[in-house]
């Protein structure tokens, strides 16, 4: 979600670069989930950008309404479910991803409810200002949103990996800014968190590919 139809266009081009740059540098397959994430982020900002189009007449209501419903599928049915899959699966240590793996189950819980209330309750977008304002009816209220956050956030609180715990720790602050300026009204800048979320995952993997490489390379020649 960003605060005009080209932020998100921009936006989604560069985390789209990004991804790629992420994709290409894994080595090991347990790291796939995590370096598609900034991909499925620059996918994110380019629909909302169609959605913004749509409500601004600039495409057709069709495409507009595909769009919007399209957004919300990715953000209530796919990233609560793969964030905590794709922290977990890339964690070294077995007794982390042990502590990880309920909170994945409690992404595939929020993405059934969030999803359900899409397809029974019906959903809107509008633009708010700078930012687009969508409407859900969401089964659980508060609780879910709760769900949602502890769902996203903690697997990275509980890493063995400094830089995700790190990045866990300003992820929580990130989120709390973020929505506090969404819900006054005031701006939409979550593409620019996803961005810099998206170079965080992206350097990680470089580094994580580099160690690999290099303990590959002192076996093979030990």
């Amino acid at each position: 979600m960003c605060y005009s139809p080209e932020a998100d266009l921009v936006a989604g081009v560069v985390v789209g670069a990004i991804g790629v740059d992420a994709l290409r540098h894994v080595e090991d397959r347990r790291y796939l989930p995590l370096a598609a994430v900034p991909i499925v982020l620059a996918t994110h900002q380019l629909i909302e950008a169609a959605a913004w189009w749509g409500l601004q007449d600039r495409v057709s209501q069709a495409t507009g309404e595909s769009a919007v419903t399209a957004y919300l599928i990715i953000a209530l049915g796919i990233v609560p479910l793969l964030v905590p899959f794709a922290v977990m699966r890339s964690e070294p240590n077995p007794v982390r991803q042990r502590w990880m793996t309920p909170f994945v189950w409690m992404g595939l819980v929020v993405a059934v409810a969030l999803l359900t209330g899409m397809a029974t309750g019906g959903y809107s977008a509008s633009i708010g200002g700078r930012f687009l304002a969508y409407e859900i009816a969401t089964p659980g209220g508060e609780i879910i949103g709760v769900l949602y956050v502890l769902a996203v956030c903690t697997p990275f609180l509980l890493s063995s990996q400094q830089r995700l715990v790190l990045f866990g720790l300003i992820n929580v602050l990130a989120v709390a800014v973020l929505t506090l300026l969404l819900s006054s009204g005031l701006i939409s800048l979550w593409c620019v968190w996803a961005a810099i979320s998206s170079v965080v995952v992206a350097r990680h993997i470089r580094e994580v590919s580099g160690v690999t490489r290099t303990r590959t390379h002192r076996i093979a020649t030990g």
